[in-house]
C-alpha cells in the first residue's frame, strides 16, 4: 500500500484530461505532497515504476504534465498523451 493509492483511485474515476492545483492534489494524498513536488518538475516524471507517486497516475492511465510556475498539474490519458 502506498500513500499515493488515494490519488490513483481518484484518477481512475476520471475521464479525459484534468487539471488540478498542487493544493488540490495535496489534499488527495495523506500527509500531503512532499516539498520536492512543488519545486522540481522531475518529481512528476512519467513511467518511473520505481517511484510510487509516478506509478499512481500511470496505473490510473494518465501521464502528468506539471506547470509549477502556476502551481498546477495536468493529467492526460495515456492514449492522448504526447511527449
Amino acid at each position: 500500500m502506498s500513500k499515493y493509492d488515494a490519488l490513483r483511485d481518484h484518477l481512475r474515476r476520471r475521464k479525459g484530461e484534468i487539471r488540478y492545483t498542487l493544493e488540490e492534489l495535496s489534499e488527495l494524498v495523506p500527509g500531503g505532497l512532499p516539498p520536492s513536488a512543488y519545486r522540481y518538475e522531475a518529481w512528476w516524471a512519467n513511467g518511473d515504476r520505481s517511484h510510487p507517486h509516478s506509478r499512481s497516475w500511470g496505473d490510473a492511465g494518465f501521464t502528468a504534465h506539471p506547470d509549477l510556475a502556476h502551481g498546477a498539474v495536468r493529467f492526460v490519458p495515456l492514449e492522448r498523451a504526447s511527449w
